[in-house]
């Protein structure tokens, strides 16, 4: 099951779009991309869209494919930056691996991940973690 909270952009430019998403449920995923979009183009800054729906798809289906849980996705905007999180209810971190070459289908998210955002990372939080990337707004 799918929530979403999306507030709108305040006085100082800045604005935050909240979803939950259910365990495995994969159509999160072309959902979350469309409201990211919109998102987007409401704060003015379509030109990050692709790399940032790239780099959020990546984050969700990491989340709900390898957790047995619900995950969280919060996208915040101001005037410098875009922030994306995924938070899960797992408390393993993610591996950035380099896939085999007889592997086409896995371990290429987080190294997408990590050459297209400005900044990217992992923080542990209770029973889980949170998986985050930037955007350097003024790059749009």
């Amino acid at each position: 099951m799918e929530e979403a909270t999306d507030s709108a952009t305040d006085q100082a430019g800045a604005g935050e779009l909240r979803r939950r998403l259910g365990r495995a449920d994969l159509r999160a995923v072309p959902e979350t991309r469309r409201a990211l979009r919109e998102f987007l183009r409401h704060w003015g800054r379509p030109g990050r869209s692709e790399i940032a729906e790239l780099l959020t798809s990546e984050l969700v289906t990491n989340a709900l494919i390898h957790t047995d849980h619900d995950a969280v996705l919060t996208a915040t905007v101001s005037p410098r930056e875009l922030r994306v999180e995924v938070r899960d209810f797992v408390g393993l971190r993610p591996q950035l691996r380099i896939p085999d070459a007889g592997d086409d289908t896995h371990g290429r998210g987080l190294l997408l991940v990590q050459s297209l955002a400005d900044a990217w990372g992992v923080r542990t939080h209770g029973v889980g973690k949170a998986v985050w990337f930037e955007l350097d707004a003024e790059a749009a």
